[in-house]
């Protein structure tokens, strides 16, 4: 796809803000027919180093809570702040994804891009530790990476030349999370494999990190070819 907004953060500086596969592609296509009004209130859920954060701010005029488990909160405001967003525009929370620290209906919605499947595989994480923060009528977003379809049973070796067994638990195909998701009190609206997937890895496997590196071994060999990204998305549903 062509990634419009997107190409304002192709800068090699910006780029090395990113953990993983590019996530503002990632973004850019989870949010196409995006539901939510501009001033919205979201969660950037799994923000990172807040690339995606300021892109939500800027590009889609949220008002955008940056929250991630590992980031130093300090050093995302002063990234912000450096991108021209204000403190009313973001703001970074440093908090477990288990643990948010939000009144109940807070969010219009959450928007996870490259993270939600580290802690979203409790069949229980939805119902009990996100829904309850976002509003009746809100929508959640979801880009995760997964498998083509199911190899944990026999997984290919060129998965294994960058990741062990326990790493590649993290990735499920489409059926595990459309199933994963129909069974919480959510309405779902879409659970598909996306079209982002060459490209933001190109993204990620250029950046100069051990991360990215290691991760070298395995889509030079030819990996890719058993990886997806997926989407999901969802409403909570109106209260009766």
């Amino acid at each position: 796809m062509n990634y419009i907004l997107s190409q304002k953060y192709d800068t090699p500086e910006l780029q090395k803000k990113i953990m993983g596969p590019n996530p503002v592609k990632l973004a850019e296509e989870l949010l196409q027919g995006n539901q939510l009004p501009e001033r919205a209130v979201v969660c950037d859920l799994g923000s990172g180093q807040g690339l995606t954060s300021v892109f939500l701010a800027k590009e889609y005029g949220f008002t955008v809570y940056a929250v991630d488990l590992w980031s130093e909160p300090s050093e995302n405001q002063q990234f912000f702040t450096s991108m021209g967003v204000s403190t009313e525009q973001a703001i970074p929370i440093q908090a477990d994804a288990l643990a948010l620290p939000f009144e109940k209906d807070f969010f219009d919605g959450v928007i996870s891009t490259d993270s939600y499947n580290y802690f979203g595989r409790d069949s229980a994480y939805l119902d009990q530790h996100l829904l309850p923060f976002v509003k009746p009528g809100g929508y959640v977003y979801i880009a995760i990476p997964g498998m083509k379809q199911d190899y944990h049973a026999n997984i290919p070796q060129e998965l294994l030349l960058s990741w062990t067994p326990d790493q590649l638990d993290y990735l499920q195909d489409v059926s595990y999370w459309r199933e994963m998701v129909e069974h919480s009190q959510a309405e779902v609206l879409d659970v598909r494999e996306m079209e982002s997937h060459d490209e933001v890895w190109e993204d990620w496997l250029r950046q100069d990190n051990e991360y990215a590196i290691g991760d070298r071994k395995s889509m030079r060999a030819g990996a890719g070819k058993y990886l997806n990204f997926i989407a999901i998305v969802l409403r909570k549903k109106m209260q009766e």
